[in-house]
């Protein structure tokens, strides 16, 4: 590929990566419209959202510090960073070099750490139930996540998110596609997990005591709100990105691959918003088990590789 087609496919993809992460969300808000008879919102509902939180201010508490107002920031910065270690599309990511699926997960585990911070500068004790919950769930789910990208730095040869998800992937599944199969059904419930959907977390909730997520951000309105929806919708693009990746491959040529790519991420969209119509939340007690059972997968895959 010459060097001006890949820098138009880097500028396309984060083009991409900066404006359809809201359409996920308004696809799986349909999804679930659709298997509950209702006409719902429009697919363009969570931009016209985030467009209203960014007119209005902000409030905040005496108690609150500077941390509380840096951790929308914090986190958004860290996913959106995350997502310049992706590769999109059949296209090599913006920032690559060996080992970056470690500054990866690394990044999404930042970008937690902020939005826990925050909660718990607000000195409320309801917030910080969400967030011992939520940073004990994290410590579920990153093992599970490490061992998946271990799976596909082992079947591909190669220890760069690029390279996982580049061209050597496709001939992996060739010779490794149960590892690969059980590692994308991991991945899948660690997204769920890490996005805090159904049957981890509800995140329409805002009246239980069983809210995980949604709690920590209680206290957040106006365009901090708007910082941290678009991140989780920015961050429920990058595992639908690497599950597309890794479900659908490359086609042959560049269209083919682009279009493979962005049908990927919509089938996991909907994909979520199946699951979120069909199953109800778990008890907070199964919890740990169900991301206990992604890493158990993900060990599976792995001695499947290794054997």
């Amino acid at each position: 590929m010459n060097t001006p087609m890949l820098f138009l496919r880097t500028v396309l993809h984060l083009a991409a990566l900066l404006a359809l992460p809201p359409l996920l969300l308004g696809v799986v808000n349909r999804t679930k419209s659709i298997f509950a008879g209702r006409v719902g919102p429009p697919l363009l509902q969570p931009y016209f959202d985030l467009a209203k939180l960014l007119r209005k201010g902000a409030v905040y508490s005496r108690t609150t510090t500077w941390v509380f107002r840096a951790g929308p920031v914090v986190g958004l910065a860290a996913v959106a960073s995350a997502g310049l270690l992706l590769s999109m599309g059949g296209a090599p990511a913006a920032l690559s070099f060996a080992g970056d699926f470690v500054l990866f997960a690394y990044l999404l585990g930042l970008a937690r750490f902020a939005t826990a911070l925050a909660a718990l500068d607000t000195g409320s004790a309801f917030e910080g139930m969400g967030a011992a919950r939520e940073v004990t769930f994290a410590s579920l789910a990153e093992p599970a996540l490490f061992l998946c990208l271990l799976v596909l730095a082992r079947a591909t040869g190669t220890l760069s998110l690029s390279g996982m998800l580049g061209p050597a992937l496709p001939g992996a599944w060739g010779s490794a596609g149960p590892a690969l199969l059980l590692a994308a059904m991991a991945l899948f419930v660690i997204a769920l997990a890490e996005n805090s959907r159904i049957p981890v977390d509800d995140p329409n909730t805002h009246l239980e005591l069983t809210m995980i997520h949604e709690v920590m951000v209680l206290d957040h309105g106006g365009p901090d709100l708007a910082f941290i929806l678009y991140g989780a919708s920015l961050k429920l693009f990058l595992f639908g990105a690497i599950l597309s990746r890794l479900v659908f491959g490359r086609g042959d040529g560049a269209l083919a691959s682009e279009a493979l790519f962005f049908l990927g991420v919509l089938v996991f969209a909907v994909g979520v918003g199946v699951v979120e119509s069909v199953m109800a939340r778990l008890r907070i007690v199964r919890v740990p088990q169900l991301l206990v059972g992604a890493s158990v997968l993900s060990v599976f895959a792995l001695v499947l590789l290794l054997r």
